[in-house]
């Protein structure tokens, strides 16, 4: 090797077989070919991700394959003899599985991953995945119907989780405000597809539950291919709407395959404009209910009314209220038994009540004094006023109180009267 400065020029010896030195170096031809070498041996490698950048120019297609948990991304080159061979459905969000190989450019010292094979994650094996799942929280009982919660007849506010600008956002929004036009909504944006919206999704489920203004929650999706609902099928989502006390609704838009979160929402729609009808009533169809139903209970009012009328005549109409006279009429001969046998029955108790008397007054009679007295007996009492009953009773001036049938006598003891003898 001749290297030249300022004129001069110097010779460097190198050998391609040994490790380059100072004295020794490489040229890059020999660096560049090494590293080719060194490449081309590593061979192919299947490598799964996402797609995040795919762009065609000129038959070849340029772009990114993204890791499905780390923040890693790296860029590949599909030939367009290659792309001809690969599914005409490959675009930017799936998820693939891809046959690279390291391709380093001498000329130009770039380094590109060239595949050669590309192809869709197998279905088989995501639909194994998401069918344990299901088995597993349907074991839980996530998937009841008793554990399904009632939506409200009128929400005063409704959380809407949906993409941003998103066609999903404006269907549900207008519908709801065509039904009633005085709704309310919060929107909580988040993606709706690709590896963000687990975190996402779970995220705006659980602030809009938190809110205790909102009184049901809308997840909404226009639809898509399986692949690209995946993401509300993953566990987190579905974890998040179970634990949800506010009512949700799933309105992912597609009918074929089914995310599992239909399974745990507490209403299904199957579409954002199905999911405004089902939340929101009709402003216009409630007012010809009122109307139907006022109708149906005037009918019923009037018809029970007059049902009331027509028996009160069927009653009047009746012997028994036609006149009131026949009551005293067919009663009359036992009025005047009644009250002969009840002047009979009273003269009887008084009659016995007044001989009772009498003779209750003459035994009374019989023992009062005062009839004693009249037989000509007399009571004497002496000064302290106690009956007299024997001569020591009335020592000799004593004073005496004598009462007869008719005043009373005062007078003066003597003394015991000599006795008479009786014969």
């Amino acid at each position: 090797m001749i290297l030249r400065a300022g004129g001069v020029g110097l010779a460097v010896a190198f050998d391609p077989s040994g490790p380059p030195t100072l004295e020794s170096p490489w040229p890059v031809s020999v660096f560049s070919g090494k590293i080719k070498a060194y490449l081309d041996r590593l061979g192919t490698a299947w490598v799964e991700g996402e797609i995040t950048q795919w762009g065609v120019s000129g038959g070849n297609v340029y772009g990114k394959l993204r890791d499905l948990t780390e923040d890693v991304t790296v860029g590949f080159t599909i030939w367009s003899s290659v792309k001809a061979k690969l599914p005409d459905d490959l675009k930017q969000g799936d998820r693939v599985i891809a046959l690279f190989k390291p391709n380093y450019w001498l000329k130009a010292g770039t380094l590109s991953m060239q595949v050669f094979e590309m192809r869709h994650v197998g279905l088989g094996d995501m639909l194994e995945r998401l069918e344990r799942l299901r088995r597993q929280l349907a074991s839980e009982g996530l998937f009841d119907a008793s554990r399904k919660k009632p939506l409200p007849f009128l929400p005063r506010c409704i959380g809407l989780v949906t993409g941003k600008d998103s066609d999903a956002e404006k269907d549900v929004l207008r519908n709801a405000q065509l039904r009633w036009p005085s709704v309310s909504f919060r929107v909580v944006h988040a993606a709706v597809q690709g590896d963000r919206v687990p975190r996402e999704v779970s995220a705006a489920i659980s602030a809009l539950d938190a809110d205790p203004e909102v009184d049901v929650i809308i997840v909404a999706r226009g639809g898509g291919d399986f692949q690209n609902l995946l993401g509300f099928s993953d566990e987190s989502v579905l974890r998040a709407a179970a634990a949800c006390a506010t009512p949700l609704v799933s309105a992912i838009g597609h009918e074929a395959d089914r995310p599992l979160l239909d399974e745990v929402a507490d209403l299904r729609a199957s579409t954002p404009t199905d999911a405004a009808k089902r939340v929101v009533p009709d402003v216009s169809e409630e007012l010809d209910r009122i109307d139907q139903a006022r109708a149906r209970l005037s009918l019923r009012v009037s018809a029970f009314v007059r049902h009331e009328i027509d028996r009160v005549e069927q009653l009047r109409s009746r012997p028994a209220l036609a006149g009131s006279s026949w009551i005293v009429d067919s009663r009359a001969e036992d009025l005047t038994r009644y009250v002969a046998r009840g002047t009979e029955l009273l003269h009887r108790v008084l009659e016995r009540a007044g001989n009772s008397t009498s003779e209750l007054g003459a035994r009374l009679r019989a023992l009062s004094p005062q009839s004693t007295l009249d037989r000509g007996y007399a009571i004497v009492q002496g000064p302290s006023g106690g009956i007299v009953r024997r001569p020591s009773d009335a020592p000799p001036a004593s004073s005496l109180t004598i009462t007869l049938a008719e005043g009373t006598l005062t007078g003066r003891s003597e003394g015991e009267a000599p006795s008479s003898g009786r014969g």
